[in-house]
């Protein structure tokens, strides 16, 4: 990597240091990913992402006793960063963890209300890239929250159609998710079990070779010795 793309990095590590979450941030980040080559690009995304993960641990740490809205601003642009980098797994959870914390703080701050439809979203993203344990778990933290606002509507009012419609695609994708990850491990399970007998074979060989020659050289040794026996016996009788 060049000198110049060190000093930008160097940058951006401090623009993140100074917590300037904003556009311009992440427009500078957008503009480090622009490059003639595919060798240097993979090498200035890697550094990037490196680097993101490195400080959004930080980050997270030093926002611990802001306000909500403080949160949430700097969630934001962590998971949008990542987005950008294609970091997707870091930027689901990032995702994942605003919308518990809206959830669990929007009942004294009624605009943080997480909406039906994104949940959706995220539970199809979940799954979509292939995060299906993260999925199932935001399925259930979805379910448990959007059946929690059916009940208190169907105590007054009607629980509307797009509500239900909801739920019943989050429970599908559930149960996707939970098959996919199922499917998974039996795939794994099942490539460890053909790794295995793939080599058994070579040691089963190995040890029918090793026996079949101590079988051999056991035999010439017991023709060795028999030879000499009667050597021994011939050169007595001419005595």
């Amino acid at each position: 990597m060049s000198h110049s793309t060190d000093g930008q990095l160097s940058f951006l590590r401090s623009l993140i240091q100074t917590r300037s979450f904003n556009n311009a941030t992440l427009g500078f980040l957008e503009s480090l990913l622009v490059s003639k080559d595919v060798k240097s690009s993979t090498e200035v995304r890697s550094s990037l992402t490196q680097l993101l993960r490195s400080e959004s641990l930080s980050v997270i740490r030093s926002i611990a006793a802001k306000t909500v809205h403080e949160k949430l601003l700097a969630l934001d642009f962590l998971v949008r960063a990542f987005f950008l980098v294609g970091d997707l797994q870091s930027c689901l959870a990032l995702r994942y963890e605003a919308l518990l914390m809206r959830e669990l703080k929007f009942t004294s701050c009624y605009w943080l209300q997480v909406s039906p439809e994104e949940w959706l979203s995220f539970v199809e993203d979940a799954v979509r890239n292939g995060f299906h344990a993260v999925a199932e778990k935001a399925c259930e933290n979805a379910l448990s929250c959007l059946r929690n606002k059916a009940d208190l509507k169907s105590g007054s009012d009607t629980v509307s159609e797009n509500l239900k419609a909801v739920i019943s695609e989050i429970t599908r994708l559930r149960n996707c998710a939970i098959a996919s990850f199922a499917s998974r491990s039996v795939q794994v399970q099942a490539a460890e079990y053909l790794k295995r007998k793939t080599t058994e074979p070579q040691n089963s060989d190995l040890l029918c070779k090793g026996k079949r020659c101590l079988a051999s050289i056991s035999f010439r040794n017991g023709i060795k010795r028999q030879n000499i026996r009667k050597l021994q016996k011939s050169l007595a009788g001419q005595r």
